[in-house]
């Protein structure tokens, strides 16, 4: 069994990913954005679930915006474009749920630019099935 206080680990997080487990059906993820930051416009093959820790931002989804802050989440199904912006004074954080797992397992991104980099290199692959 795996056990996290998720509200706890993800505001401990300095990075701006962090893999936590990977399963055969779906992947729990921190994130922290910092301020002015975002996640980038992507559209994923997966459905996304995101949980709002902290802070406060932008969920852009299909085209429809929304206001986030701490206790929403955000359903994003599978082939939707979508973005979350840090609109707010203080690190966005969140936690999300892929299913199927989209990340490396045991993935550490420390900042978007990272991120970005190791996805365009192909070194950021989920577990083959």
């Amino acid at each position: 069994m795996e056990h996290f206080t998720i509200a706890t680990v993800a505001e401990k997080n300095p990075d701006f990913r962090r893999v936590l487990w990977t399963g055969e059906h779906t992947q729990l993820v921190i994130m922290t954005v910092p301020p002015g930051g975002e996640i980038g416009e992507e559209v994923h093959e997966v459905d996304q679930i995101l949980t709002f820790v902290s802070g406060a931002g932008k969920a852009i989804v299909s085209g429809q915006t929304r206001a986030v802050v701490q206790g929403d989440l955000v359903v994003v199904p599978a082939g939707r474009k979508h973005n979350f912006v840090n609109d707010g004074p203080n690190p966005l954080v969140l936690y999300t749920i892929y299913g199927p797992p989209e990340h490396a397992d045991g993935a550490v991104h420390r900042t978007k630019e990272e991120a970005d980099a190791l996805e365009e290199a192909g070194k950021d692959e989920p577990p083959a099935k």
